[in-house]
């Protein structure tokens, strides 16, 4: 919950000549709902596209102070974050909802991005991997091979989320060699292989590089640092 559409549009005005030159990675924003009209207008005619955090599974209804995918879409998005761990923290959300948005997701046209990870006292009783199986389970249940292959999953180890603390690299390899050996499993291989994890939790530009030399690390879901047009940059660019 940062940026209003005036910073929005000054973020863009920053951040956007100094990852103009890319071409082989895609770049993904997801401001607040108040700020996709300015994000929107100010990525055109660049290859940085617009998402947004969160969405309701309804296509329509009374459910106020909520948005549609046919409205992120309207808007001019491609992708919606879905299950963030603050929304499970602070806001009810479970591997039920989640799993409803990211049906209605698809059906729809968007890309879902679909957030799990564990928390401290999980980690540290050893329930990492039964975590990470049970939000695996539940998100991306009902679904065919299909529908899985067009969903992006980011692995978000809670306690390293605005902590200063994050998973090493080969910490946060292990988890996302796992999250996709069990998506191998429920699901076949060919949308495990080619299923892009995201790494979330404290991603800097100083330890973009390590994470991103890992097998199954496929990019980063980035947080705090994507606030500075430079850092972000810097963490693009790695």
């Amino acid at each position: 919950m940062y940026k209003t559409p005036a910073e929005t549009a000054a973020f863009f005005e920053a951040f956007a000549p100094l990852v103009a030159g890319l071409t082989e990675r895609d770049i993904v924003i997801c401001p607040p709902f108040v700020d996709l009209p300015a994000a929107v207008s100010a990525a055109a005619g660049t290859r940085i596209e617009i998402g947004g955090q969160d969405m309701h599974w309804a296509k329509e209804g009374a459910y106020t102070g909520e948005v549609s995918a046919a409205m992120l879409i309207g808007a001019g998005c491609k992708w919606v974050i879905i299950g963030h761990s603050e929304r499970r923290q602070y806001f009810g959300e479970t591997d039920e909802t989640a799993n409803k948005k990211v049906l209605a997701a698809l059906e729809a046209g968007l890309n879902p991005i679909l957030c799990i990870g564990e928390l401290l006292e999980e980690r540290e009783a050893g329930k990492t991997e039964q975590v990470l199986l049970a939000q695996l389970k539940g998100g991306l249940a009902g679904m065919t091979p299909e529908q899985v292959a067009k969903v992006t999953i980011a692995y978000e180890p809670v306690w390293a989320i605005g902590t200063g603390k994050t998973a090493t690299p080969p910490m946060a390899q292990d988890a996302h060699r796992y999250i996709r050996s069990m998506v191998a499993r429920q699901h076949g291989f060919a949308p495990a292989s080619g299923m892009r994890i995201l790494y979330g939790g404290s991603v800097k530009p100083d330890n973009i590089k390590g994470l991103m030399e890992q097998p199954d690390i496929d990019g980063a879901l980035v947080g705090g640092a994507s606030l500075d047009p430079a850092g972000f940059a810097s963490i693009v660019n790695y």
